[in-house]
C-alpha cells in the first residue's frame, strides 16, 4: 500500500513515527510522511526508506494549533497542505499521528474517502490539563480540554482503526466508547533491538561515574515527572550512601525549579544535571547506573502510558524504581523488574533505594528479569507485528 502518515510537527526526530514508518517500509509498503518545516530544510527527502514531504509553517500556525478546537483557522490552513500532499502522493490510506491535526485530515478526506488509521500517542485531553499555559489567563479560558475530549471521541468514531500505546489507555477508551471497541489495536512505544545490540560506549561518562552509586533518570524533566521526589530523597540517602549520585539526563523549561531545589537543599555535590544528551550516549549513562528511575506523578495520562525510558533501562539489565502510576506499576510488578514507590512519597522512595543499595543480588535479579522481558517479548520487532497485521488487512 501507499500509506500517507500525517504529523503536524518537524521530522526528525520522532522515534514512534520513525519506528512505525520504517517497519511498514520493511514490510513492503510505501510510506509518505507529511510533516511541517519551520526553517530552511529540504522540501522532500528519503529518510530510512520514508518518503518525507515537508510543508512550510511558521510561529503563527504553531500558536494557532493550540486553538485548533477553539477556532478553525489552524484546521483551515492545514487542509490546503494535506490536500496537496494527497494529490501529489496518490496515497491509498491515511495514518494520523495524534488529534491536533485530525479535523483537517477528516475534512480533506471527504473528497478522497480513504481508510483512516488514528494513532493516539497520548491521552491528549488529559495531557493538556498539565500544560502551564492552560493554568492561567488567557489559555485557561480559551482552550478547553473538555472540547478536545469530545473531538477525540468524534475522531475515534470516524476512523477505520485506532492505535493506542498501552492496554490501560485502550481500556479507558473502550469504557468511554464501547460501540467502537473492535477498532482498537495495541502498538506500545518500545525500543528497537539496535538500542541494546549496536552501541558504542563513551569512556568519559563511564570514567566520570565509576566510583558512584548512580541513580539515573533519562528523558523529559518536567516537574510532573517526579524528580522533586528523587531530589528530596538525596537528603536522606547521602548519609547512608556516601557515594550516591542522582544523575539527570534531559531537560525542560521547569528545570529552574529543580536546580533551585538542589541549591536550597545544598545537594550540588550529589546531583548532576547533564542536560539533554544525544541518544547515542544513553547506553553509557544506563550502564554506569545502579538503579534507574521513573518517579512519575499520577494523573490520567501517566496512569495509562509507559515512558520509553523504562524499556531502555530494562534492556541493559538495570533494576527499576518506579512510582505507582498504574501502567508502569503493573508492568514492573508483572515482569518483576524493579520496585514500586508511592508517588511523591520521599520516605518510600528513599526506603526502596536503600533496599536496592543493600542487596546487590536483588538488583542483579530484577535487572535480569527486565532484560529478558524486553529482549524476548517487548522489543519493537515483537510489538510492531500488530501494526503490520493491521495494514495487511486494512482494505479487506
Amino acid at each position: 500500500m501507499k500509506i500517507g502518515m500525517i504529523l503536524d510537527a518537524a521530522f526528525p526526530p520522532d522515534p514512534r513515527v520513525e519506528n512505525e514508518a520504517v517497519s511498514l517500509v520493511h514490510a513492503g509498503h510505501q510510506v509518505f510522511l507529511f510533516c511541517l518545516k519551520y526553517a530552511d530544510e529540504k522540501t522532500s527527502e528519503n529518510i530510512n526508506g520514508i518518503e518525507v514531504r515537508r510543508y512550510a509553517s511558521n510561529k503563527l500556525e504553531y500558536k494557532l494549533s493550540a486553538l485548533a478546537y477553539t477556532v478553525p483557522f489552524y484546521t483551515f490552513l492545514m487542509q490546503h497542505k494535506i490536500h496537496q500532499f494527497i494529490k501529489d502522493t496518490k496515497i491509498e490510506a491515511l495514518h494520523i499521528h495524534d488529534i491536533r491535526i485530525a479535523q483537517a485530515v477528516f475534512n480533506t478526506n471527504k473528497k478522497y474517502n480513504l481508510p483512516v488509521v488514528l494513532d493516539l500517542h497520548d491521552n491528549m485531553p488529559e495531557v493538556m490539563k498539565l500544560y502551564p499555559h492552560l493554568q492561567k489567563f488567557p489559555g485557561k479560558y480559551i482552550i478547553s480540554p473538555k472540547k478536545w475530549k469530545q473531538k477525540e471521541e468524534e475522531f475515534i468514531k470516524k476512523a477505520t482503526k485506532v492505535i493506542s500505546v498501552s492496554p490501560e489507555f485502550i481500556e479507558t477508551l473502550q469504557t468511554r466508547l464501547p460501540s467502537e471497541k473492535e477498532k482498537f489495536i495495541l502498538v506500545p512505544n518500545t525500543i528497537r533491538a539496535a538500542f541494546f545490540e549496536n552501541y558504542t560506549l563513551d569512556n568519559v561518562i563511564l570514567e566520570k561515574y565509576k566510583n558512584n552509586f548512580v541513580i539515573l533518570y533519562l528523558g523529559d524533566t518536567h516537574v510532573r515527572r517526579g524528580l522533586q521526589t528523587a531530589i528530596s530523597s538525596v537528603v536522606n540517602l547521602k548519609d547512608k550512601i556516601p557515594n550516591v549520585k542522582l544523575v539527570i539526563v534531559g531537560k525542560n523549561t521547569t528545570d529552574t525549579i529543580l536546580k533551585q531545589q538542589v541549591e536550597d537543599l545544598k545537594l550540588q555535590e550529589f546531583v548532576d544535571f547533564e542536560g539533554w544528551q544525544n541518544v547515542s550516549l544513553f547506553q553509557s549513562y544506563i550502564l554506569t547506573s545502579a538503579v534507574c528511575i521513573s518517579p512519575l506523578h499520577r494523573n490520567l495520562q501517566h496512569d495509562v502510558a509507559y515512558a520509553n525510558k523504562i524499556f531502555q533501562y530494562m534492556s541493559l539489565a538495570k533494576p527499576l524504581l518506579v512510582s505507582d502510576a498504574i501502567a508502569q506499576k503493573r508492568l514492573v510488578e508483572r515482569t518483576n523488574s524493579g520496585l514500586v514507590h508511592q508517588e511523591k512519597n520521599i520516605n518510600d522512595f528513599s526506603d526502596k533505594i536503600l533496599k536496592l543499595f543493600s542487596d546487590e543480588k536483588l538488583r542483579t535479579e530484577l535487572g535480569a528479569n527486565g532484560k529478558n522481558f524486553v529482549r524476548n517479548e517487548f522489543s519493537w520487532e515483537q510489538t510492531s507485528k500488530k501494526l503490520l497485521h493491521l495494514y495487511d488487512n486494512l482494505l479487506s
